[in-house]
C-alpha cells in the first residue's frame, strides 16, 4: 500500500521538542533584549545552555530549527563542531569555525573587537595573522581565553550573536577548558552560547563529565535533556516521512524498535517502506549498514575511504585516496548522496555522513588492516600535496594518519611538528597528549630517524647545558621535559609529575646533574601546585646538584627559584645571597627574563630588611625595563609586587595608582592570577585609604579574575576584614572559612598565615572567645616574623592587645592572662618599626598594652593620635581618637570633656560613613555613659541610655540574654542563633560576669529589671 508513497528519511515537520525550543527562543529574547544592562553597561543579557541528548535523538534537528529562527530574528549564527577523530584533531577546532562564520559575517565589528590582540587571537584563527612567538608559561592558555571571551562580547556588543558549538563528547581539553571559562566569565554582550553533546557516550571516565558537573553548579548555565519520542510523536514523524498517515501497526512496530530514537524511527521507517527485511533485524547497529549494503560497491568503497579520514574529508583529498576516475567518483559519491548517507559540507568542497552514528558503524565495520591502509593512504596523499586540506589542520591530520597507519618511521617526525602546532595555539593538554605519543614511538622508529631530530624543531622546554639545540640530536629526555612543561602549562600536573619521577630515574642511571636540577626544579613548582608540599626539597636538591658547575641558565633559573621561595617563605640573609647570585649568572649567560626576576626579588628583599628606598627605586627600574623590553610576565609581578612593597611602608595612595595601572595591564594582556593579585592589593590599599565600598568591590574581583587558588583566598580575606569592620561576624567567617580553603595547609606562608590568624582573632574576641583569640595568637608567635613580615605582624599584635584589653573584666580572661600579656610585650620589642606606619602601630600596641592593666591615659594615647593624623589611614585615626577621648573623659576636666566630645564626633562621623559599626556602636556607648551630645542639635534632657550598652553587652551577647531570659538552654540557644553550644556557653559566661551575677536565674531577673529588651530611644545628638 504504502510502496508507491514518495518518502523522505528526515521529516519535513519538526516534531516536538516545542518546549526546548521555547526555552532557546526565550533566551535568545534575553541576550538580544535592547538597551544598557545595569551590571554590566552593555546591551543584553549574555546567556549559556547545553544541550544534551542520546545519539539520534533529534539534537541536530532542533538546533537547525532553532538557529533558523535565531537568523530570521535577526541574529548572527556562528556554527562550529568538534571533530571525531579527537585529540587528532586541530585544538580549538570548533571555536576557531565558529570565530571565523563570526568573523565572514560581521567583518568590521569583528576587526574592531580584534584590534590590538590580533597576534594573540592568531593561535585561534590563523587568518588574523601570525601568532606570537613570546615565551609560553601558565598563564598562556588563560590570556588566550581571557582575549577570546573579551571578543566575542565585543562583538555582540551591538549585534545579537548566537554561537553553537556542536558535538562537545568529542571535544579536546583546549576546547572544553575555553568553554567552561567561556561559560564562567561571560558578563556582557548580546550573545547566546549553545553546546550540544551526546549524553549516552558520557560514561564515568569520560572527560566531558567534570565538565559538566562544573557547569552544572553555574547558576546562568541551563542544561536542557532531549528525551525520546512518544508514540503519538513517532507516528507523526513517520507520517512526514512517507508522506501520508500510516498504518497503526507499522507505528507500534517501529515505535517498539526504535524505542523513540528519532533517527532509528527514520531509518526503519524507510526500510519497512522499501520492504527491506533487513531492517527488521535484531540489531540495530546492522540497520545503519543496510544502506551501506545496498550501494554499488565503488560508493561503499567511498563510504568507507569517508568514514576513516575524519568527521569531514574533503572531495580532492577523497579523490586522492580512492584512485578512481573522476566520473566513477562522481557516481559513487551520487549514489551516496542519493540514499542519504553522505551530504555535502556547507562550504561545497567536501563529504561527511549523515550522522555520526552511520559513520561509527562503518568505520567499526572496517578489518584492522584496512583500517591502517586507508590512514596510510591519507597520510601519503597528504604529503605529496598539502594543499588537499585547510593549512591550518594539514599538520595536525598528517600526524594523526601516519600514527594510525602504525609506521613509526613517519609518525614519529610528524606527531612532534603537531606538538608544536599545539604548543603555539596553548593548546598545552593536546601538546602533552602528541609528546606522550611521540615517546611511544620512540623505541619504534629507526635510530637514523631519531638522530635526524633536532631539539630545537620539536622541543622549547630543553634544558641548556652548554650544547647547541640546533645541531644536537635530540634525547628521549627532551621529550619528557617538553612533556612535563606542557603537562604544567595545561594544568594536567599529575601527568607532568609522573614524566618527572620518570626523567628523574633515567638520570640516577646516566647522571647529567644540570638536567637533573632542571627536572627537580620543575618538580618543586608540581608539587607546590598539586598541594603537595612546599616545593623546598626539591628545589634544595636542584640547589645541590648545581652547586659548583659553571654559570647556565639552569643555574640562574634554579637560584632565582629558590630566592623568590625564600622571600615568601623564609626572608632573610640566605635569600638575598641567592637573589644576588641569581642576578649575576642569569647576566652571564644571558637569560634576560630571569635575571629580571631575580632583580625584582632581590630589590622586594631589600625593602623588606629595611633599605625601602633603595629597594623601591630597583622595583620601579625594574617595571620600566620590562615595559620596555615587552616582558610582559616580568611585568605583571612587578605591577604587584612593587605596589605591594609601598604598603609595607604605609604609601597606600601611591601603591593604589600603580595598581590600577597594573590591572589594566594584566587584563590587557589576559594574565589573570597577576591581575587578581592585583585586585587583592588594591583592596587593601583601599581599606586602609577609607574607601570600603570600592576595596570590597576590588577584593570581590579577585575572587572572580584569577585561575589561580592562592588570589581568590587573598579575596576572599580581604572580604573578609572588611566584613569584620562592619561587625558582620557571620559574612567573616564565611570568607575566612573560604580563604583558609584556598590558601590550604600545604605551602604555608606568613603573608597569608598570619593575616588568617588577625582575622580569626578578631572573630573570636568579637564573639567573646578569649582562650580561642588566644590560640590563634600563640600559633603566629611560635612561627615567629621573618624579616619582611612586619606589615602582617602588627595588624596581629595590635587585634591581640586590642582583644585582651576589652576583656579585662571578664572573669573567663584571666586565666593565663599574664602569660599572654608576657608573649606579646616580647614580640612588641623585637618587631621592626623602621617606617612612620610600623612606629605608629608599635604606639598603639603599647598604649592598648597599657589599657589592659588599666593605665593607659590621655598622655598615653595622644602621641598615638599624633602618629595617625600624619598618615593616611582614617579608620585607623577613628579608632585611636576614640581610645584617646576615653581617656580624657577618665580625667573629668571640662576642657578634656570638650576635646572628647570633638573627637567623638570625628571619630563617629567617620565610623558613620565606612559603615563600621563596632566602633560607632562603642562611640555611641562612651557618648552615652559620659552625657554626652556629639551630634550639632540641642541635647533632650530625659532620655535614658541604653542599660545593654552601658553593662558593654555586644549585640550577639544582647541576643544571648534575651533566649536567657525566655529560658532557653544553651542547645537550644545554639540552634536558635546558628551557633555552637560551646560558643552559647561562652557568651553566656560573659555575660553573667557583665551583669555581676551567679546564674542565669539572675541574669534574667536583672534584664527583666533593666527592661533591656524595650524598645528605647536613641540618645539625642548622637550620630549613627
Amino acid at each position: 500500500m504504502l510502496g508507491p508513497v514518495e518518502t523522505r528519511s528526515v521529516s519535513p515537520v519538526f516534531i516536538g521538542r516545542a518546549a526546548e525550543l521555547t526555552t532557546l527562543l526565550d533566551a535568545l529574547d534575553r541576550a538580544a533584549a535592547q538597551g544598557a544592562s545595569p551590571a554590566t553597561g552593555a546591551c543584553g543579557e549574555p546567556q549559556a545552555l547545553l544541550l544534551g541528548g542520546e545519539a539520534g535523538v533529534g539534537k541536530t534537528r532542533l538546533v537547525e530549527e532553532f538557529t533558523a529562527a535565531a537568523t530570521r530574528r535577526g541574529a548572527v549564527v556562528a556554527l562550529g563542531g568538534c571533530v571525531e577523530i579527537g585529540a587528532d584533531g586541530l585544538p580549538f577546532a570548533p571555536f576557531s569555525t565558529a570565530l571565523r562564520a563570526l568573523r565572514e559575517a560581521l567583518p568590521e565589528e569583528f576587526a574592531a573587537a580584534a584590534a590590538g590582540q590580533e597576534e594573540e587571537l592568531a593561535r585561534l584563527l590563523p587568518e588574523l595573522g601570525e601568532a606570537g612567538s613570546g615565551r609560553h608559561d601558565e598563564q598562556g592558555m588563560a590570556r588566550l581565553f581571557e582575549l577570546t571571551v573579551r571578543l566575542l562580547e565585543r562583538v555582540a556588543a551591538g549585534h545579537p550573536v548566537v554561537l553553537v558549538l556542536e558535538d562537545l563528547h568529542w571535544a579536546d581539553a583546549s576546547t572544553r577548558h575555553l568553554l567552561a571559562y567561556l561559560f564562567r566569565t561571560l558578563r556582557a554582550g548580546r550573545l547566546l552560547v549553545l553546546a550540544s553533546y551526546r549524553s549516552d557516550d558520557i560514561h564515568r571516565r569520560h572527560p566531558l563529565r567534570p565538565l559538566l558537573a562544573e557547569l552544572d553548579r553555574l547558576r546562568t548555565v541551563r542544561r536542557i535533556e532531549l528525551a525520546r519520542f512518544t508514540r503519538e510523536e513517532v507516528g507523526r514523524q513517520i507520517a512526514g516521512i512517507l508522506s501520508a498517515e500510516p498504518d497503526p501497526v507499522q507505528v507500534d512496530e517501529i515505535f517498539e524498535r526504535s524505542d523513540g530514537n528519532a533517527f532509528f524511527v527514520e531509518e526503519l521507517a524507510v526500510a519497512a517502506c522499501q520492504g527491506n527485511c533487513t531492517g527488521l533485524t535484531e540489531s540495530l547497529r546492522d540497520l545503519l549498514l543496510v544502506r551501506v549494503e545496498a550501494l554499488p560497491d565503488s560508493a561503499q568503497r567511498v563510504a568507507r575511504i569517508v568514514a576513516e579520514g575524519g568527521s569531514t574529508v574533503e572531495y580532492r583529498l577523497i579523490a586522492a585516496v580512492a584512485r578512481l576516475t573522476e566520473d566513477d567518483l562522481i557516481e559513487a559519491l551520487r549514489a551516496a548522496v542519493g540514499a542519504n548517507l553522505l551530504t555535502v559540507t556547507p562550504n561545497g568542497d567536501g563529504y561527511r555522513f549523515r550522522h555520526s552514528l552511520v559513520r561509527e558503524a562503518v568505520a567499526d565495520d572496517l578489518l584492522p588492516g584496512e583500517r591502517s591502509r586507508l590512514n596510510r593512504h591519507y597520510a601519503e596523499a597528504l604529503e605529496a600535496d598539502p594543499t588537499l586540506v585547510a593549512a591550518d589542520a594539514r599538520v595536525m591530520r598528517l600526524a594523526s594518519y601516519w600514527y594510525h597507519a602504525h609506521d613509526a618511521a613517519k609518525a614519529l617526525p610528524a606527531v612532534l611538528v603537531a606538538s608544536v602546532v599545539a604548543r603555539r595555539r596553548h593548546a598545552y593538554t593536546e601538546q602533552l597528549g602528541l609528546l606522550e605519543r611521540a615517546m611511544e614511538l620512540w623505541d619504534a622508529a629507526p635510530e637514523e630517524v631519531r638522530s635526524a631530530l633536532r631539539p630545537v624543531d620539536c622541543t622549547e622546554a630543553y634544558p641548556p647545558c652548554g650544547c647547541d639545540p640546533a645541531t644536537t640530536p635530540l634525547r628521549y629526555l627532551d621529550l619528557m621535559a617538553e612533556a612535563a612543561v606542557a603537562g604544567r602549562f595545561g594544568g594536567e600536573r599529575e601527568r607532568a609529575l609522573k614524566i618527572t619521577k620518570r626523567a628523574l630515574r633515567l638520570l640516577d642511571e646516566d647522571p647529567d646533574p644540570l638536567r637533573a636540577a632542571w627536572f627537580w626544579a620543575q618538580r618543586s613548582r608540581l608539587v607546590q601546585a598539586q598541594a603537595r608540599g612546599d616545593g623546598w626539597h626539591e628545589l634544595a636538591t636542584a640547589q645541590d646538584l648545581v652547586r659548583g658547575l659553571p654559570p647556565s641558565e639552569v643555574h640562574a633559573e634554579v637560584l632565582a627559584l629558590a630566592a623568590n621561595w625564600s622571600m615568601l617563605h623564609r626572608p632573610g640573609p640566605e635569600a638575598v645571597a641567592a637573589a644576588e647570585r641569581a642576578v649575576e649568572y642569569a647576566r652571564m649567560v644571558g637569560a634576560r627574563d630571569i635575571e629580571l626576576h631575580a632583580r625584582l626579588t632581590l630589590s622586594g628583599l631589600k625593602v623588606d630588611s629595611g633599605e625601602a628606598e633603595t629597594g623601591l627605586a630597583e622595583m620601579r627600574q625594574v617595571l620600566e625595563d620590562t615595559l620596555a623590553e615587552g616582558a610582559h610576565q616580568v611585568a605583571a609581578r612587578a605591577y604587584v609586587n612593587l605596589p605591594s612593597e609601598m604598603q609595607s611602608v604605609g604609601r597606600d595612595r601611591e601603591a593604589a595608582e600603580i595598581l590600577r595601572e597594573g590591572i589594566a595591564f594584566t587584563r590587557r594582556y589576559g594574565l589573570l592570577d597577576s591581575e587578581a593579585w592585583a585586585w587583592g592589593n588594591l583592596s587593601d590599599a583601599l581599606y586602609s585609604l577609607g574607601q570600603w565600598p570600592q576595596a570590597a568591590e576590588a577584593a570581590a574581583h579577585a575572587t572572580r579574575v584569577g585561575h589561580g587558588a592562592k588570589p581568590r583566598g587573598a579575596g576572599a580575606l580581604k572580604l573578609a576584614h572588611l566584613a569584620l569592620a562592619r561587625g558582620d561576624l557571620a559574612e567573616a567567617g564565611r570568607q575566612l572559612a573560604t580563604s583558609r580553603a584556598h590558601y590550604g595547609t600545604h605551602d604555608p606562608m606568613s603573608q597569608h598565615s598570619v593575616p588568617v590568624a588577625r582575622i580569626a582573632l578578631g572573630i573570636a574576641a568579637a564573639e567573646g572567645r578569649v582562650d580561642d583569640a588566644r590560640t590563634e595568637l600563640l600559633k603566629a608567635l611560635d612561627a615567629g616574623f621573618p624579616p619582611g613580615t612586619h606589615r602582617y605582624g602588627w595588624p596581629l599584635l595590635l587585634a591581640a592587645a586590642t582583644a585582651e584589653a576589652d576583656a579585662r573584666a571578664l572573669p573567663a580572661a584571666r586565666p593565663g592572662r599574664a602569660e599572654i600579656l608576657d608573649r606579646l610585650a616580647a614580640a612588641v620589642r623585637e618587631l621592626t618599626t623602621g617606617a612612620p606606619l610600623w612606629a605608629a602601630y608599635d604606639h598603639w600596641t603599647r598604649a592598648e598594652l597599657r589599657r589592659t592593666e588599666g593605665t593607659d591615659t590621655a598622655e598615653t594615647w595622644s602621641p598615638v593620635v599624633g602618629a595617625f593624623e600624619c598618615l593616611d589611614r582614617p579608620y585607623d585615626l577613628a579608632r585611636v581618637r576614640h581610645r584617646l577621648a576615653a581617656a580624657l573623659l577618665a580625667e573629668g576636666g571640662d576642657d578634656e570633656r570638650d576635646r572628647a566630645v570633638e573627637l567623638l564626633r570625628l571619630s563617629a562621623a567617620v565610623a558613620s560613613h565606612l559603615g563600621a559599626r563596632p566602633l560607632a556602636d562603642s562611640v555611641a556607648r562612651l557618648a552615652q555613659r559620659a552625657r554626652l551630645t556629639l551630634g550639632h542639635g540641642p541635647r533632650q534632657a530625659g532620655v535614658p541610655a541604653d542599660p545593654a550598652a552601658e553593662l558593654g553587652l555586644t549585640s550577639r551577647e544582647r541576643d544571648v540574654l534575651r533566649l536567657v531570659a525566655d529560658g532557653r538552654t544553651n542547645r537550644q540557644i545554639a540552634e536558635e542563633l546558628f551557633i555552637s553550644p560551646k560558643t552559647a556557653s561562652v557568651h553566656v559566661s560573659n555575660i553573667l560576669g557583665k551583669l555581676g551575677v551567679s546564674g542565669r536565674g539572675e541574669a534574667a531577673a536583672v534584664a527583666h529589671r533593666l527592661e533591656l529588651f524595650t524598645a528605647r530611644p536613641l540618645t539625642a545628638g548622637t550620630t549613627h
